[in-house]
């Protein structure tokens, strides 16, 4: 029997009076009402035991593979057939890879070859454009073996050898052929002044001959005085380029005793002279000045007493002369000790 149309107008009559509370938005509005209680429930309901089971969360272990896996897998890393990658790279990405790094490092050489370039062309090699080394100088000497300490027994050649072999390697560069070979002859008390000279002609240098040296040359006494216990020691004042030491006046050496009995030295002998002459300065480097000789002073203690340690120093001693620095003991001094036994 077909509903009758009373019915069904009542029905359409009924959704029209309630047009804003559709049927399935109520159902939709106690489903979500629903859940949230079914939620609210849930969260005041006691764990059961299988949710205790921490166990069941943990990781599993990886299982271990054998050689010949790993061996396969290293296999297709190098080489995968299937794909045609070397290291997991194909062809073209290895060939823009390549391409990339060769021209990154053109580059950089470029930029650091153009770097060198202006640097050398913008320094002179002749002299320093930026001198920060102290002006003062220093002084060395020879022999200069075990530190500066200088100990023997004039009676045991071995213990004395050494010094003397040390003074004959030193002493080599100034032989008098070689020095009237390459060197002119000075006689001026003044500074040998070569600025007129173009920046890289080659600068004259003034003989310094070993001869001058007296009983501390070698000549007479191949010893240097070591095998009598009255040694010789030599002197030399660093190179500083362009440096006019003692404005104008030689520099003086001085020798005392620093730590010991004063009289302990006794008589001390200088050759040629206790000081450094003016015509052997200014030094215009290795490159300009090629046979340069530095001046040296020779001391002769003629009257050290046996068996006695004394520290000896000598200095520099002249205008603009910095000898008592309290950092550096070689700035315008040297300090040694020796014990000349019988």
């Amino acid at each position: 029997m077909e509903p009758s149309s009373t019915e069904g107008g009542a029905e359409e009559t009924l959704l029209k009076n309630n047009p804003s509370t559709p049927p399935h938005k109520v159902i939709l509005k106690h489903g979500q009402e629903l859940e949230e209680e079914q939620e609210e429930l849930a969260e005041h309901q006691p764990l059961e035991q299988e949710d205790l089971n921490f166990e069941r969360w943990k990781r599993r272990p990886i299982p271990k593979r054998t050689l010949h896996q790993k061996i396969d897998d290293l296999k297709k890393y190098l080489w995968n057939a299937e794909t045609n990658e070397f290291m997991g790279r194909s062809g073209k990405s290895w060939s823009l890879i390549l391409l990339f790094y060769a021209a990154l490092y053109m580059f950089l050489a470029a930029m650091f070859g153009g770097c060198i370039f202006c640097l050398m062309w913008s320094i002179s090699p002749y002299h320093p454009t930026f001198n920060d080394r102290v002006m003062p100088p220093g002084m060395t000497m020879a022999p200069h073996l075990e530190g500066h300490d200088i100990a023997f027994n004039a009676s045991d050649r071995k213990s004395w050898k050494k010094y003397a072999r040390s003074m004959d390697e030193y002493l080599r560069p100034y032989n008098d052929g070689a020095q009237e070979r390459k060197n002119i002859r000075c006689t001026q008390d003044r500074y040998f002044m070569q600025d007129d000279l173009e920046e890289s002609a080659e600068r004259k240098a003034c003989q310094f001959k070993r001869s001058w040296l007296g009983d501390c040359s070698g000549l007479q006494d191949p010893h240097y005085g070591y095998s009598q216990g009255r040694p010789c020691i030599l002197l030399r004042m660093n190179r500083i380029l362009g440096y006019l030491p003692g404005h104008g006046k030689p520099v003086n050496v001085t020798c005392g005793v620093k730590r010991g009995p004063p009289e302990a030295l006794g008589e001390v002998q200088f050759y040629p002279k206790s000081i450094f002459d003016l015509k052997y300065y200014p030094y215009y480097g290795k490159l300009r000045h090629v046979n340069y000789s530095s001046p040296v002073v020779a001391v002769r203690f003629a009257g050290v007493q046996y068996d006695t340690h004394i520290q000896i120093q000598c200095k520099l001693n002249g205008k603009g002369i910095v000898n008592d620095s309290p950092t550096d003991r070689y700035l315008g001094s040297v300090t040694f000790s020796l014990e000349v036994g019988a």
